[in-house]
This record gives C-alpha cells, sequence and structure tokens, in this order.
C-alpha cells in the first residue's frame, strides 16, 4: 500500500535524522574547546553540514594543527559527497539551479543511504527531504547547545573534551564494521588501513597531515581485488 509504504519510509529517515542529529551536541562542545566561538561553531553547521569533515577541522585545530591541514583533512573527508550526488542525481532529478543547490546542501552519508534504499522514486525522494531535514535541524540546535555548554565547564572538564572527537569518529564508524554491508571486508580493510597510516605518521608529521595521508589506505586497503583471488 502507497501510504503505508510513505509512512514506514517517514518514520526511518525521521528516527535515522533524530539519532544521528544529537551528535551535533559532540561537535559543539568538540569546537569550543578548539577555540571556537558559538557562531562560528554553528556557522560550520550551517554552511559545512558534513559531520565526519566538521569533526576533523575542529580535531586538527584543536591539535595545534594549522588552518590549511584542518582544512585539507575536512576537504578530503568531504569528497565522499561529490560520488554520493552523482549517484543521487538520476534518482532525485532537481531542477533549476537553487533547487540543485539546496540538494546538494544535504547530499550526506544518512541521506544518500535512505534514499538509495528506498523501493522506488518518488519514495527516495521522501526519503532523502525528510532525512536532511531532520538531521539538518537538529545538528544545528544541538551544535549550540554543545558549544554553550562547553562553554559553562570548568577548565579541568574542557580538558577532558580532547576525547570527544576520537570517540565521536568511532561511533560513526562502529555501526559500518558491523552491519552486512556489501563489501563488509574492504570496509574492515579501509578503516584498519587508514589507523594504520594515520597513528605510524603522528609522530612525524604536524597535526591533520597524518589525516590527509590516511586516504592512501583507500587506494591500498580498500581497492577492489581480482575475483579470482577474491575466491582463494
Amino acid at each position: 500500500m502507497p501510504d503505508a509504504a510513505r509512512t514506514a519510509v517517514l518514520r526511518d529517515a525521521i528516527g535515522l535524522g533524530v539519532a544521528v542529529g544529537l551528535y551535533g551536541v559532540a561537535f559543539g562542545a568538540a569546537a569550543a574547546a578548539a577555540g571556537l566561538d558559538v557562531w562560528q561553531a554553528l556557522a560550520m553547521s550551517l554552511l559545512m553540514f558534513t559531520g565526519a569533515s566538521q569533526f576533523a577541522l575542529v580535531g586538527v585545530l584543536g591539535a595545534g594543527g594549522s588552518a590549511l591541514a584542518a582544512a585539507g583533512s575536512a576537504l578530503l573527508l568531504g569528497t565522499r559527497n561529490t560520488v554520493y550526488g552523482v549517484r543521487l542525481v538520476p534518482l532525485l532529478r532537481p531542477r533549476g539551479v537553487l533547487r540543485r543547490l539546496g540538494t546538494a546542501q544535504w547530499v550526506i552519508d544518512e541521506t544518500t543511504a535512505m534514499a538509495v534504499a528506498a523501493p522506488e522514486r518518488r519514495l527516495a525522494r521522501v526519503a532523502f527531504l525528510a532525512t536532511g531535514a531532520s538531521v539538518y535541524v537538529l545538528w544545528n540546535a544541538t551544535t549550540v547547545v554543545g558549544a554553550l555548554g562547553s562553554a559553562a565547564l570548568g577548565e579541568t572538564a574542557q580538558a577532558a573534551l580532547d576525547a570527544v572527537v576520537p570517540a565521536a569518529f568511532l561511533a560513526l564508524l562502529w555501526p559500518r564494521l558491523r552491519r552486512p554491508f556489501a563489501e563488509p571486508a574492504v570496509q574492515r580493510r579501509v578503516a584498519l588501513g587508514g589507523a594504520v597510516v594515520a597513528l605510524a605518521l603522528t609522530p612525524f608529521v604536524p597535526a591533520g597531515v597524518q589525516v590527509i595521508a590516511a586516504v592512501v589506505a583507500v587506494a591500498l586497503a580498500g581497492r577492489p581485488r581480482p575475483r579470482a583471488e577474491a575466491a582463494s
């Protein structure tokens, strides 16, 4: 039944949006700990709106890295959204410059997953818009909450916020390693390879450079293997 299918898609989209949007608290706290003002943290959430890139940027700044290294890390992690956009254009078919720009702003992991998983194109658009709206509104609202809450903490508690960025990354990554993805072995190789590259370079390079260099793991650990090798 079309109505039942639409209701199910909306329920899943909004539920996912609420769950992911609450991570904005962690970002707001991490941004404040890195020295950003509340309005700067909110501007990042409003304009950048891609969690991994935002966490990477404030993480590098908080570790004492340069603005260039921070921007490079954020840009590197954000390039995956371009690939998502290529996949979503024939599915959503946005028309007009303004509509395309608005759609592009909401192209993230969660909206892409919900749109691609929808059983038909009409429901794909519903899933994309519902997920995007719920994540966007909650992410920005909770960013302010996290930034204001961090600003009200004492110095000892603020120092403990250094663990927010790696903890948030782990929380976002862990479900991807446990759920049955199409190529779970590739997911694990990419995650492990990126961690090894970043950890190996940390003592020798400025903050942020190891994040940029970890893209090598995608080319080495995440490259498709020949069928004969995969079957062995």
